[in-house]
């Protein structure tokens, strides 16, 4: 498979848009970027010795944040207020990014604490990086590893930079559940409550989910086609009769979707063409349709679930409710947490730079040889 270095590239720059650069930006864009792969921040934790101090923005503890890096991180900043405001003027972008500017030193400081402590506490997320890893892979319809280090490298990135930057994101994220959020606790009456107040939330309108067995009939003469469709008619009388659906598609269908069984996904009224639409949403749950023939083949259907308009019920929104919970009540501990980390280190910044976690004169200036 060729790698399609403008798709990565692209998908590289989404991903930073995604992670918001958050991460630098203050306790809810820390805990977000725990969870994803916080490409925003540049990698850190270089020794000391590894960057003159008149190239150094700040300390902390053992380890430095460069100018480097922090000029790589504020560029990746101003790029996202403009990715973020489309349509704005550039007073505005301006405006948006100075307001988040001002916490980007901090961020770096706070990341690399968390990744100091958890190496402190001999965390290993190797085989998360591994997986994580693959799992971009597949979001980018590669083949290999190698493929996708390709297209890291084609959008503008170090490979063991972009490594690094997802490492430390999973340490980061592993401090906090290990850390902070093993304090929550989440009571049924606050599930009880935030449901109660969020019904709009849970409102869901019509819905199908569907499964597909297809095979194509593109560069086929009449009668191979007429061959396909007898084909397709004995999977579905092969299913009718008690055959898995999903095994049924793993070893015969012939579209994207065999691989996972045949999923398409869930679909409410108007995401599909109305040929499909008009047939499924008479269905009831596990009912298959008739052969269809569509442009490329023909294919049947199985409405594995039809979900009526309303209002869910908790239970199945029980896991959404408690992660939101579980992130307001860690916000206020991880701030704390993070003050807790900075008491015990050591931190120094540059004379003309702002750690916004200090009060104004708390910062320890660095001494900056280059300019004697």
């Amino acid at each position: 498979m060729s790698v399609d270095k403008t798709k990565i590239a692209r998908n590289m720059k989404n991903r930073n848009h995604a992670s918001g650069l958050s991460f630098a930006l203050g306790v809810v864009g820390l805990l977000a970027a725990a969870v994803g792969v916080p490409a925003g921040l540049p990698a850190q934790a270089k020794p000391t010795a590894a960057a003159a101090d008149g190239d150094i923005v700040a300390r902390v503890n053992n380890d430095v944040i460069t100018l480097a890096e922090y000029q790589k991180a504020e560029q990746q900043l101003r790029d996202e207020a403009a990715h973020d405001c489309a349509g704005c003027t550039p007073e505005q972008i301006d405006a948006q990014f100075k307001g988040q500017q001002k916490d980007l030193l901090r961020g770096m400081i706070d990341q690399s604490l968390m990744v100091q402590r958890a190496k402190d506490m001999n965390i290993n997320v190797e085989a998360d990086l591994t997986k994580r890893l693959d799992e971009v892979r597949q979001q980018n319809g590669l083949s290999t590893i190698d493929e996708l280090q390709k297209g890291v490298e084609a959008s503008g990135l170090s490979w063991e930079e972009y490594k690094t930057t997802i490492r430390n994101g999973l340490l980061q994220k592993e401090v906090v559940q290990r850390e902070v959020g093993s304090r929550v606790d989440i009571t049924p009456e606050e599930l009880q409550q935030y449901y109660d107040a969020h019904h709009e939330e849970f409102t869901l309108p019509e819905r199908v989910v569907l499964y597909e067995i297809s095979m194509s009939t593109e560069g086929k003469s009449p009668e191979e086609m007429a061959a396909v469709r007898a084909k397709v008619e004995g999977l579905r009388t092969s299913v009718l009769n008690g055959d898995d659906f999903s095994r049924v598609a793993r070893l015969y269908s012939q579209g994207s979707t065999a691989k996972d069984g045949g999923a398409l996904g869930t679909f409410k009224r108007g995401e599909l063409s109305p040929q499909i639409e008009d047939i499924v949403f008479q269905l009831k749950k596990y009912q298959l349709t008739d052969v269809i023939q569509t442009r490329t083949g023909f294919e049947f259907l199985l409405v594995e679930d039809h979900l009526e308009a309303g209002l869910q019920d908790i239970d199945k929104v029980q896991t959404q409710i408690r992660q939101a919970i579980h992130t307001q009540k860690v916000q206020p501990l991880l701030r704390d947490y993070l003050a807790e980390l900075r008491e015990q280190s050591n931190i120094m910044v540059k004379t003309g730079y702002r750690d916004s976690a200090l009060l104004s004169g708390e910062n320890l200036p660095l001494t900056d040889k280059s300019a004697r």
